[in-house]
């Protein structure tokens, strides 16, 4: 079949965008569908490949498997409009709802229904967890990274960039992967992929440069972090919220814990990337500094130095997937990193659930150990009653995340008016 015009590829691709809910796993089935099932532009193959070479990226896999895919149909061109189609419809809503959170928040029935939110978004966190641990844990290597990653990360507080590094060593080093196949012919040589990281980098630091320039500020120190965030986000957005979380309460303090669970649950409701969740931050913290303009300035900065460098790693890999399909030392370190996440996901959803159901926290430290200590006493039985709520709805009734978001807010201002 010929590839497809700009204006088919537009049309599709904005499709996907807007209808792009419910986490990577949807995201993914959705583009199978529409790309290979309904309008065979990709075969089976193509999109399995092109997927598992998007899962050893950082950043969002779905969002990348769509640039890939409007690349391999239509080069660079259609590379563009198919990752910022499936960016844009989310990265409005998120916008505006970021907006409405920033002048209604102190609202007594919006903070009522907010606790709904924080509750359910517990249970969603432990839902991904189960989720990641199913396609994750297949093997004893694979359970013991696991444990240690969430040892190191909870109890030890190791960075989370380290975390990933050691299980990527670990995996392929200490697994034992099949024998490596006879490597296909390069799409690309090797000068031309460094022109494209050359020219990728450079649009990638332009913005950043120019805000030096002008006198940094806050918007230098988001986009530096935003930007490291972008190189280590391997494993989606659950696995380096606790890294970003502690980042951007307790060292920056541009937003509190509260603020960060209520930023994760406006941005599973939309349709995008749960990565947006960084849109949030970024707004929020521009405008709690400077007002409306920070505010859209550092969201705009946000969403620039998270996803610019997804264009980079596809331009400048896509043309080698054939290869590297083929060397299964990247796959065991890829397995091994994946590992880490069920651990690191283990983590962030125990962090959420003490910070939701107790409003009194503590610290219990021995040696090099440091441990979260809530309160007993401080238990909130609203948020557990809500939690319970949601997890019903989430693990036996399969009710969608904005349906169960729309509940627990709505039931967050029940208790409060009762």
């Amino acid at each position: 079949m010929s590839a497809p015009d700009y204006g088919a590829l537009t049309r599709i691709f904005w499709r996907i965008g807007i209808l792009s809910f419910g986490g990577p796993a949807a995201q993914i089935a959705l583009m199978h569908r529409e790309l290979v099932e309904e309008r065979p532009w990709l075969s089976e193959k193509e999109y399995l490949s092109a997927l598992s070479f998007c899962m050893l990226l950082p950043g969002p896999e779905a969002m990348q498997l769509a640039t890939y895919a409007g690349w391999k149909l239509r080069g660079v061109p259609g590379g563009l409009i198919a990752g910022l189609l499936f960016v844009i419809p989310g990265a409005l809503v998120v916008l505006a709802l970021s907006l409405l959170y920033a002048t209604l928040g102190a609202v007594p029935l919006v903070q009522a229904m907010f606790l709904g939110v924080q509750a359910a978004v517990v249970m969603i966190v432990i839902e991904a967890l189960l989720k990641v641990s199913k396609r994750a844990l297949t093997s004893n290597l694979a359970w013991v990274i696991a444990g240690l990653s969430f040892v190191a990360i909870f109890a030890l507080q190791v960075p989370f960039p380290a975390i990933i590094a050691l299980a990527a060593i670990l995996g392929a080093t200490l697994s034992r992967p099949a024998p490596a196949e006879p490597a296909p012919e390069h799409a690309a040589s090797p000068g031309h992929t460094l022109r494209t990281i050359a020219i990728w980098a450079a649009i990638w630091a332009a913005p950043m440069i120019l805000i030096h320039i002008a006198g940094g500020g806050l918007l230098a120190d988001i986009g530096l972090f935003f930007s490291k965030l972008a190189v280590v986000t391997f494993g989606g957005a659950y696995a380096v919220l606790a890294y970003m979380t502690q980042e951007v309460v307790q060292d920056q303090g541009w937003l509190t814990t509260a603020q960060m669970i209520d930023g994760l649950g406006l941005a599973e409701t939309t349709p995008g990337p749960l990565i947006l969740v960084t849109q949030f931050v970024g707004f929020m913290a521009g405008y709690q500094q400077g007002g409306l303009m920070l505010g859209l300035a550092a969201a705009l900065v946000t969403l620039w130095v998270t996803f610019a460098p997804c264009f980079l790693w596809i331009f400048a890999g896509a043309p080698w997937i054939g290869w590297i399909g083929t060397r299964p030392r990247l796959a065991a370190a890829l397995q091994g990193v994946t590992a880490a996440v069920v651990g690191v996901i283990l983590n962030l959803s125990l962090w959420f659930a003490v910070h939701v159901l107790f409003t009194d926290l503590g610290e219990a430290i021995f040696g090099p150990i440091r441990l979260i200590a809530p309160d007993p006493g401080s238990f909130d039985w609203r948020a557990g009653a809500l939690a319970v709520l949601a997890g019903i709805l989430i693990f036996r009734l399969h009710w969608g995340l904005p349906a169960v978001l729309a509940v627990a807010a709505a039931g967050g201002a029940l208790l409060s008016a009762l």
